[in-house]
């Protein structure tokens, strides 16, 4: 599918259009959060404790923010909310492969490439414009139970869960939509979500974006925002990540976790003496940064769900 145009002008600098996107995405993120205030905790899970030596009790100006895909949880959001937007009958087998083969190769890769996520996006925003907020929210709501609800990193979200217990803020800073987003974020009962946000009027979607998507930068620029909004100390607070794309959120913050890290962020985080946590199982994930059963299991079922399709076509 072609490319949707921009919100903003194409002649703004991408520095720009990431300070809208954070900007954006810090306001969507503060009002969903409201929403969300009240829900309660979710369990911890079974996963053993894991007391890390930060954060530190009763400290209310210091927050966590988590990367979303293969942080806490294993693949991209994206893909799933794909999943269950085709089984629902919102486009045909021609994007469910496309899908599949994007889902696979990220799980086996352990990277995010650009090209793969923008095409996501873009058949994301083709595929909801002109339905309404609210019918999206709802069926999000059912494909986190179906696809999401087990794949989250029990590791992860003991981590969150102790910055929770510490009286802290813990937002998931994604590159997902807003909407989605702020469902896993609701489910794992953190504070809240900054994610990408798409355009609507009148409670419809258009199918364009405001600004860019959250990421990279503008992740570092939402984190900055939502921190002025809500008086964090930045030096005080802490950023976790798999990605060498989320450098600039983790080093705008004092505290910096790599997590289940890309070869990139490994090498980054150890010449600088982050902290860095692995919840992947085998000797290749841990030497080379790829997902191991996990990532096998996901490669295998992606890749015939593309190939049987492939040969119904013909």
């Amino acid at each position: 599918m072609a490319a949707l145009g921009w919100l903003t002008p194409r002649k703004r600098s991408a520095t720009a259009r990431s300070v809208l996107a954070g900007e954006a995405a810090a306001e969507a993120g503060l009002k969903s959060s409201q929403e969300i205030d009240g829900v309660g905790t979710a369990p911890a899970g079974t996963a053993e404790p894991l007391v890390p030596d930060f954060p530190v009790i009763g400290d209310a100006r210091a927050a966590a923010f988590f990367d979303l895909d293969n942080t806490v949880m294993q693949g991209a959001a994206i893909f799933h909310f794909g999943r269950g937007l085709y089984k629902r009958k919102f486009f045909q087998r021609r994007e469910l492969a496309r899908f599949a083969w994007q889902q696979a190769w990220f799980r086996l890769a352990g990277v995010e490439d650009p090209q793969h996520m923008q095409d996501a996006r873009d058949s994301a925003l083709s595929i909801v414009k002109g339905h309404r907020v609210s019918e999206l929210m709802s069926i999000g709501e059912e494909i986190y139970d179906e696809y999401m609800a087990d794949r989250i990193w029990p590791g992860t979200r003991t981590l969150a869960q102790a910055h929770l217990d510490a009286g802290q803020q813990v937002w998931l800073v994604t590159a997902a939509p807003v909407e989605t987003a702020t469902i896993i974020a609701r489910r794992l009962g953190l504070t809240g979500a900054l994610g990408t946000v798409a355009e609507s009027i009148g409670g419809v979607y258009t199918g364009k974006l405001v600004g860019e998507p959250l990421h990279g930068p503008a992740k570092a620029e939402a984190v900055r925002a939502l921190a002025v909004a809500e008086d964090f100390d930045l030096a005080r607070c802490a950023a976790y990540s798999d990605s060498h794309n989320d450098i600039p959120m983790l080093s705008l913050v004092g505290h910096p976790y790599a997590i289940n890290p890309d070869s990139k962020l490994r090498k980054h985080a150890k010449d600088r003496e982050w902290r860095l946590r692995d919840y992947r199982t085998g000797r290749k994930a841990a030497k080379v940064g790829i997902p191991a059963a996990a990532g096998v299991g996901a490669l295998a079922g992606g890749t015939a769900a593309a190939v049987a399709l492939h040969r119904r076509r013909r």
